[in-house]
């Protein structure tokens, strides 16, 4: 699951050149630009973000491979696709030093990087759209809790959907915006 053009192609060669089956999913909200969750401002479009210069050449990137899209010292989140953009405007306009790891895969998983970087912040949240319950980030929490137990500082946070829309509500209600990720952190980062 691409956060971005340029992971997108690089992650769909090596998809088709797989031998294993492949489920490619593309989050729409990022079609038009890396979406940040505030719903009232323009989307930056891709032609002016970097990651939106993709060359024609060809080039893959291995299913197996997150990425540490930002540095950061006082918290890891662990997060993919949509979520990546959300969670790093919840750190910049937090004032936090987040590291954020886009998992870009979610099986095969890179759990060497999700268990460095944990290792190196003690503190972990972790961030994705879809439902809380039966949602990729227990399986997250209990691997990084299986890897790192010893070196956490804090319990580790969930931000996600909500399990059952709320009636009447607008459709962005469900998805967890910066503000949701922002209180996880100062939750985490609370913790002694």
């Amino acid at each position: 699951m691409p956060s971005n053009p340029y992971d997108a192609k690089g992650l769909l060669i090596a998809s088709i050149e797989n031998d294993d089956p492949v489920i490619f999913l593309e989050p729409k909200r990022l079609y038009n630009g890396p979406f940040d969750g505030h719903h009232d401002q323009p989307v930056v479009p891709w032609s002016k973000h970097p990651l939106g210069n993709v060359p024609e050449g060809y080039y893959t990137v291995p299913l197996d491979s997150a990425s540490v899209f930002r540095p950061g010292k006082e918290l890891t989140v662990i997060t993919y696709g949509t979520m990546v953009f959300v969670s790093e405007v919840a750190a910049r306009e937090a004032g936090i030093d987040a590291e954020i790891i886009d998992l870009r895969s979610i099986w095969p998983l890179d759990l060497d990087a999700i268990v460095a970087s944990v290792q190196k912040t003690g503190r972990c949240v972790v961030v994705h759209e879809a439902t809380r319950t039966s949602g990729f980030g227990a399986e997250l929490i209990a691997l990084i809790q299986e890897h790192c137990f010893y070196h956490l500082e804090a319990p580790i946070e969930r931000v996600t959907g909500w399990d059952t829309p709320y009636p009447h509500s607008h459709e962005w209600a469900y998805f967890p915006g910066p503000d949701r990720v922002t209180e996880a952190f100062k939750r985490v980062l609370r913790e002694a």
